[in-house]
């Protein structure tokens, strides 16, 4: 099958767009046709292997897991014996690595039934975005009706989910982002748009219920300025490429889980595992009509390089997808 792989960390030239073998999945696993692939933070991280920290768990010289991709839509190909709840032919989508491939093998636990009425592009936009915005809002954030919450980074992949599901939950949304993006934003259900490069948010002296930050760009200091005295900040900021870092985003997220004992705010690290019933909840959400995907632009899976180099520099609205 063809594939997406790097044997090195570096810039999106050492994606390479060649045969590998298909996988072949366990007792408890889903062999999936792939159909489409998103792009996430991620995919850059690891292809650059920054910060370089991460490396020591993401492997020293070159990537322990050399296809790229997390995210995915597509048909189910084959079942391990100790699957339950799917079969061949059935439409799904999901998260593992290596999606970015003809072929992706995933835990049935990170596998569920495609939305109803969705393409396979904008299912493969759902999981990795959608998921880390339900856990950050429902799980950590315990958002309830009549919050405040504000989004930092509310146009990008997790972004637009946030603004939508925080809204799904009954809160007062107000999300940051740039003035070019004000609009698409305000189209997903926000209640008010701050402009970064006109107002500072951690200046206004209006404070949120809760803040949920997703770029990594302010000091924890600055964020908790914005917080209210008994509320709520959730980390998940990845930062963008800046040509290499010891630590990077990595630095407000340590800070933060150091600081959370001492603060009387509260102050969590979100930790996005896929879950299932996750994908489940979302595919609810979609199918009421309550979050929408929004997908900025599709590439062939041959153009991954270009993909994830349109995406890192910060030039991409919400989502970015491979077709396959």
């Amino acid at each position: 099958m063809k594939a997406i792989v790097q044997d090195r960390y570096g810039p999106p030239d050492v994606l390479e767009y060649r045969e590998v073998d298909r996988p072949a999945p366990g007792d408890h696993d889903v062999l999936v046709k792939v159909r489409a692939a998103a792009v996430n933070a991620a995919d850059w991280h690891l292809m650059r292997g920054d910060p370089y920290v991460a490396r020591l768990v993401l492997g020293l010289r070159r990537p322990k897991a050399p296809v790229r991709g997390r995210d995915f839509a597509g048909t189910v190909e084959a079942v391990g014996a100790g699957v339950t709840g799917l079969r061949p032919g059935d439409e799904v989508y999901g998260e593992a690595d290596g999606a970015f491939a003809e072929y992706v093998c995933a835990p049935a636990t990170a596998v569920d039934r495609k939305p109803a009425g969705l393409t396979f592009e904008q299912a493969a936009a759902i999981p990795l975005a959608g998921n880390t915005a339900l856990m950050g809002l429902r799980d950590l954030g315990r958002v309830a009706p009549g919050q405040s919450v504000l989004v930092n980074g509310a146009s990008g992949g997790v972004g637009t989910f946030a603004v939508q599901i925080a809204k799904a939950l009954g809160a007062e949304v107000t999300g940051v982002c740039s003035a070019r993006n004000s609009e698409p934003v305000r189209s997903l259900g926000a209640d008010h748009v701050v402009d970064y490069a006109r107002e500072d948010f951690t200046r206004s002296g209006r404070t949120y219920d809760l803040v949920f930050d997703l770029v990594g760009n302010r000091s924890l200091a600055e964020l908790r300025r914005a917080v209210a005295p008994a509320g709520t900040l959730v980390l998940s900021g990845g930062g963008v490429s800046g040509g290499g870092s010891l630590i990077g985003p990595m630095a407000l997220l340590v800070k933060g889980r150091l600081l959370s004992r001492f603060a009387g705010q509260r102050l969590l690290v979100l930790t996005a595992e896929p879950r299932r019933e996750n994908l489940a909840a979302l595919r609810g959400l979609v199918e009421s009509g309550r979050v929408r995907p929004v997908v900025d632009r599709t590439y062939p899976l041959a153009g991954a390089a270009e993909a994830i180099r349109y995406l890192e520099v910060e030039h991409a609205r919400a989502k970015v997808v491979l077709t396959v």
